[in-house]
């Protein structure tokens, strides 16, 4: 049995729970292999994710931030309990390739959402497809996300973007603050979908394409599709799960 791992984000209130943690796993024997106990917000999470791809790690996610959306409540009390009885999802990463202005290719990986943007003060001009199918001919906006089920309720939320069940099996594209057409509220595509943004004016109109929190700049293109050879695997408190976090943001928006 491999040693649990606590990652822990530099800040006060981390360092505060990883000391109370490190109390309480010295007085319990808490068996569980190939666990990744991560403390801090849902950037850190994101962070931690991508340094650590194996498929055999478990996360458990404990709050120090402000939403916490991808992590779970501490309660010095229950930890142990609700370690041992989380329920796991298992979440697969979308990978973003950008082609840049100097035709040099750029990898990334996004677990919430890749977020096209413009880089100046010009709106961006987009041609949208999805193999064969053009999804827009030309899109003016300040730019467009594309999001996984478990980013739904991020970013894309705050661009009116719909909320995706976890199981869903579907990515959202939806523009930010279109101009034209105004009206365009964007695509729900299936999460096999090989989308391709394209820059139809990349030089007068500059845009940059940033994968949760990493950033190309300069995109001429950008190829998105999910990478189903990686899986995360979180684990979150019985009944506070993340299908059930992501349905009662649904019943809010429905009832907001």
């Amino acid at each position: 049995m491999k040693k649990i791992q606590i990652i822990s984000d530099k800040n006060l209130k981390s360092s505060k729970i990883k000391n109370s943690l490190l109390k309480i796993l010295k007085k319990n024997d808490l068996k569980k292999g190939n666990l990744i106990i991560v403390i801090g917000g849902d950037g850190f999470m994101l962070q931690t994710l991508k340094k650590n791809k194996s498929s055999k790690t478990l996360y458990y996610g404990i709050n120090s931030g402000n939403y916490g959306f991808l992590m779970n409540k501490f309660s010095s009390k229950k930890v142990i309990k609700n370690i041992v009885k989380a329920k796991m999802i298992s979440i697969s990463p979308l990978e973003m390739t950008v082609t840049n202005n100097k035709n040099q290719n750029k990898k990334h990986l996004a677990i919430n959402e890749v977020s096209i943007l413009r880089q100046s003060r010009q709106a961006a001009s987009l041609s949208i497809s999805s193999g064969s199918k053009k999804i827009i001919k030309k899109l003016v906006s300040d730019g467009v996300l594309v999001s996984t089920p478990a980013g739904s309720t991020a970013y894309n939320l705050s661009v009116h973007g719909p909320i995706l069940s976890l199981n869903s099996k579907k990515l959202s594209i939806s523009p930010i603050s279109p101009f034209r057409p105004r009206r365009w509220k964007g695509k729900i595509v299936s999460d096999r979908s090989k989308i391709n943004i394209k820059n139809l004016n990349p030089k007068k109109r500059p845009i940059s394409a940033v994968a949760d929190n990493i950033e190309v700049r300069n995109a001429k293109r950008i190829v998105i599709q999910t990478n189903n050879k990686i899986k995360f695997n979180l684990l979150y408190d019985q009944n506070k799960s993340l299908q059930k976090k992501i349905k009662i943001e649904q019943l809010r928006r429905e009832t907001s």
